[in-house]
């Protein structure tokens, strides 16, 4: 049996790893690459009034059920397939369906905190770090989180200010000197993306 290789790609919100995340698994197909977001795995928080789930420092190591990501990476190694959690961003709730997600040849997990972790870092073969200007990531953020995730301008600001910034800074940062290579998220990746591809075809192909 094949081994499966998986690829992590981890940078600061909005430095463009899911642009990267997505090229490759485009330029890959369907048939060999299943694509997990760190995201998914935000702890369920449905058991306390919304006012404080608001107040939850999201960029935080601890707001992750990180062991329930690694047992899915695990399974996926093993070419078992997982339930992937539903998150919810405008309730800050984990909902009740689930995703089947399928064993591939390939895995990429994309997240801001992969590469903190000493366990998720020990289940990469190929750890990336998207690295983009800081006024340019935050204004990325602004745009999603009022147009996808139902934020309003000031809550979005209040909250980079207090927890986005100083976690960026504190652990997401200093994780980039774990990265085996490093993608700037200001302009096209399509080289470096195409590197990537052909290594991990190499790989899964012969």
């Amino acid at each position: 049996m094949k081994e499966v290789l998986i690829i992590g790609i981890a940078g600061g919100t909005g430095s463009g790893k899911t642009t990267v995340a997505e090229g490759i698994c485009e330029r890959l197909g369907p048939n060999h690459v299943a694509l997990l977001q760190q995201d998914s795995y935000y702890k369920d928080r449905s058991h306390i009034p919304i006012v404080e789930r608001e107040k939850i420092n999201f960029d935080h190591p601890e707001a992750i059920e990180t062991e329930l990501l690694i047992e899915h990476l695990t399974l996926l190694k093993s070419r078992k397939a997982i339930e992937k959690p539903v998150y919810d961003f405008r309730q800050h709730i984990r909902l009740d369906k689930r995703v089947i997600v399928e064993p591939r040849d390939v895995v990429i997990l994309e997240g801001i905190l992969i590469l903190v972790d000493t366990s998720i870092r020990n289940l990469l073969d190929i750890k990336i770090f998207v690295e983009t200007d800081d006024d340019i990531r935050f204004m990325r953020r602004l745009e999603r989180d009022v147009k996808q995730r139902g934020r309003n301008m000031n809550s979005v600001i209040e909250q980079y200010e207090k927890t986005v910034k100083p976690m960026h800074l504190a652990y997401i940062k200093p994780s980039k000197e774990y990265a085996d290579i490093v993608f700037s998220g200001e302009r096209e990746n399509s080289a470096g993306a195409e590197a990537i591809v052909g290594y991990i075809l190499n790989k899964i192909l012969r």
